[in-house]
């Protein structure tokens, strides 16, 4: 596993609490239902926001639908965020959360 944070500062409560819960999840989600052997997670700011990315490489087939990314969707829209997910079957899984913040 490689984590990596490039932030300017730390960002607002709610954001961080967010980016932890989509960091939390996908790697449950990696160990849990794709049997990854790798995951990386990225966490980094854009110009007007906060990006939280996690890959690995298991199995693919995500549901975006299913209880605990649609919940972690949830979560980010509140936020006026975006979660995306990008899962083919056979891998790799990507779940990227993008949330706006003024760095």
């Amino acid at each position: 596993m490689n984590v990596a944070v490039d932030l300017p500062r730390r960002p607002p409560r709610a954001l961080e609490t967010a980016a932890y819960f989509v960091a939390a999840e996908a790697l449950a989600n990696a160990g849990k239902h794709a049997e990854a052997g790798r995951v990386d997670i990225a966490v980094h700011a854009e110009d007007t926001g906060l990006v939280v990315e996690v890959v690995d490489d298991g199995s693919g087939g995500a549901d975006p639908e299913g209880s605990g990314l649609r919940g972690l969707a949830r979560r980010v829209e509140a936020l006026d965020g975006e979660l995306l997910v990008d899962s083919p079957p056979g891998g790799p899984t990507t779940i990227k959360a993008v949330m706006p913040c003024e760095w």
